[in-house]
């Protein structure tokens, strides 16, 4: 019995090679070719960075293997404009289908709703679903270290760079994260405190990694993030951009739940 990572990565493939039977390689290039320039994923962040507030990327996640689902009023582009409207700095849209029932659409419909930046959240294993992202019009890929060898993940972010699209590089521990310095590009580097093998989360894991994190990298924590004070505990660590979901998605308020989040502590408690 493999790990819930393994499982997901196994229905992938069949997922990709079902992509292409049905649509070549060539068609999805033409089509990326013909997509608008990506809009800056790592820009954005940055640019709210050195403003001196939080980078955060709000995540649109219908469910999820661990928690079954999410939010039932589901409407992709009222959400990605409530988490604009809010101050995010970029979105993150899942499209995987089986376990986080997800779509390619999803992400279409959200990022034509809103101007700040997309991130296509799925299990990246093969250079066709890199360009089929930028087809799609995705701004920036996801590439996670636990499923991938360095061989493997060296070959995605080329594909991505050669598109323009920026990559966050997902690791869950430091021996991931020394592959990734060893063999990757990208400064986007995403450390997730739920380990995709087991689902256990503990923020922890970011500040363990945080130390070994390069100085000009963008450090994004994500998962278990649930409010300002795990924000700001991340930050004490030197991680300065979230990624948030479904703390955000179980919100009746979308938009001022994200307000909440990013205003400072002394000036809600002065309001």
């Amino acid at each position: 019995m493999g790990t819930v990572l393994d499982r997901i990565c196994d229905d992938k493939r069949e997922h990709i090679a079902r992509c292409k039977a049905e649509r070549a390689l060539a068609q999805v290039e033409a089509a990326a070719r013909a997509q608008s320039a990506p809009r800056g994923f790592v820009k954005a962040l940055r640019a709210h960075q050195d403003a001196g507030r939080y980078g955060l990327i709000t995540e649109i996640k219908k469910a999820s293997p661990s928690k079954g689902l999410i939010r039932e009023d589901f409407d992709p582009p009222s959400l990605a404009r409530a988490y604009e409207a809010g101050g995010a700095s970029c979105l993150s849209v899942l499209t995987d289908i089986p376990y986080f029932q997800g779509a390619d659409g999803y992400m279409v419909a959200a990022r034509t709703a809103v101007d700040i930046p997309v991130l296509r959240k799925d299990f990246m294993l093969d250079p066709y679903q890199i360009v089929e992202s930028r087809a799609l019009g995705a701004d920036c890929i996801l590439l996670i270290m636990a499923a991938l060898s360095d061989a493997q993940a060296v070959e995605l972010e080329d594909t991505a760079l050669v598109y323009g699209m920026d990559v966050l590089i997902e690791v869950h521990d430091l021996d991931e994260l020394e592959r990734a310095k060893s063999h990757l590009k990208s400064q986007l580097i995403g450390v997730n405190n739920r380990n995709l093998k087991t689902l256990d989360v503990d923020l922890a894991t970011t500040e363990a990694c945080a130390a070994a994190l390069p100085d000009d990298a963008v450090t994004v924590s994500e998962s278990g993030l649930y409010d300002r004070n795990d924000l700001d505990r991340m930050a004490r660590a030197g991680c300065r951009s979230f990624l948030i979901g479904e703390s955000l998605m179980r919100q009746d308020d979308v938009e001022g739940a994200v307000r909440a989040l990013l205003e400072p502590a002394g000036l809600k408690a002065a309001s």
